[in-house]
């Protein structure tokens, strides 16, 4: 019976208009060969991989360096990395989700922690998380692998408006699927696209409101002390309000999800915030135009560092360029590298650069506080 629910659901994936790309380690990979195996296949699946050691899940995910593979966050990474994937596989227009599934399953070793199956779905404007911890020791590795790969197919289902319950016959007493869903709202960016974008700008890439003057981009991941005594001193020096700004892409990093745009947002609470598409300074002058920009001075160095720019000087002085054409301006806060408190004026930056900065010296403004310690003391806990 459970072989015939599984065949019916894929046939109806097959004969739906949506495309996935899905990448599954640890466990979960029975989905893949499940809708392999029913005719049609071609028409639901753009690919698939298994980046199943460590260092081919790092390779996956460009490198990122996550303490446990078995995570929701790593399951959501996946899911990101997969669609950016589909994105570039199809036309705009065709609707696409990757997904990614991580889980720690029954072994030919014992294993100390619970076995559990996170798979995340990433569209271009939703989220969908969903966790489910096995009762250890209950099934086999063969039954676990079912329960994973029922799992992600009935994630597929529901990103596809498919009625699916090929999960909960298979589950036990006490087992129950926690699922998470972080739809985006009309202000936040849709994935997958190659606009530049912020609330207010019309999908013409015509501004409909203006920019704000001063603008604190980051990754806030978390938000802390140390950044809302750099707005407040902003706001003090330059006497206009400090709007955060969040891009979804990162030069360094896979774009977020809406999951964790939604968890990052939270800690702004009622302080204005603009979520973009614009992970350079290029890109956010282009968007932002007229604009101060608050930041650090390792923010500086690497706008400055020919490295962003495929090693060429004239490329990286086209970029400071562009940024002056389009009236921005640098506010830049000092911070300390190895106990030594670097300023603007300890840089030798080129004079275009230069002369689009004020810095904020080390006697108006001293917080020794980062986001990664902050993470780190965090995971410590």
């Amino acid at each position: 019976m459970e072989t015939d629910l599984t065949t019916k659901l894929i046939e109806q994936l097959h004969a739906a208009d949506d495309q996935f790309v899905l990448a599954v380690t640890g466990g979960g990979s029975a989905a893949i060969s499940r809708l392999l195996a029913v005719p049609g296949a071609s028409r639901t699946l753009l690919s698939a991989s298994v980046p199943y050691s460590v260092e081919a899940l790092q390779d996956y995910l460009r490198d990122w360096d996550e303490p446990a593979a078995c995570t929701e966050q790593t399951a959501r990474r996946m899911a990101v990395e997969a669609f950016d994937l589909a994105s570039g596989l199809v036309d705009p227009d065709q609707r696409v989700h990757g997904v990614g599934c991580t889980a720690s399953l029954a072994s030919d070793r014992a294993k100390r922690g619970p076995h559990r199956v996170h798979v995340a779905v990433q569209a271009a404007d939703r989220t969908a998380c969903y966790s489910l911890q096995l009762d250890k020791g209950a099934r086999s590795r063969p039954d676990e692998e079912l329960v994973a790969a029922a799992l992600v197919l009935d994630a597929m289902a529901e990103a596809a408006g498919i009625p699916h319950a090929l999960t909960t016959p298979l589950l036990r007493p006490g087992e129950e699927v926690c699922r998470v869903v972080q739809q985006a709202p009309p202000e936040w960016p849709r994935l997958g696209t190659d606009v530049a974008w912020r609330h207010g700008m019309g999908r013409d890439g015509e501004a409909a409101t203006p920019a704000p003057p001063i603008v604190f981009p980051g990754a806030f991941n978390p938000l802390h002390d140390g950044h809302l005594a750099m707005a407040a001193a902003a706001e003090e020096l330059l006497g206009q309000p400090v709007v955060f700004e969040l891009s979804m892409e990162n030069v360094d990093k896979p774009p977020l999800d809406f999951v964790e745009v939604a968890r990052r947002v939270e800690r702004f609470g009622e302080r204005p915030y603009l979520i973009t598409l614009a992970p350079t300074f290029v890109e956010k002058a282009t968007l932002l135009p007229g604009c101060t920009f608050v930041v650090g001075i390792d923010t500086l160095i690497r706008i400055a560092d020919e490295d962003y720019y495929d090693e060429s000087e004239a490329l990286r002085d086209e970029a400071i360029d562009h940024i002056a054409d389009a009236g921005c301006r640098f506010l830049v806060f000092g911070r300390a590298f190895d106990g030594e408190f670097i300023a603007l004026d300890d840089l030798g930056l080129p004079q275009a650069l230069t002369d689009l900065c004020t810095g904020v010296p080390e006697n108006k403004f001293r917080v020794d506080l980062s986001s990664t310690e902050l993470r780190e003391a965090e995971a410590d806990e």
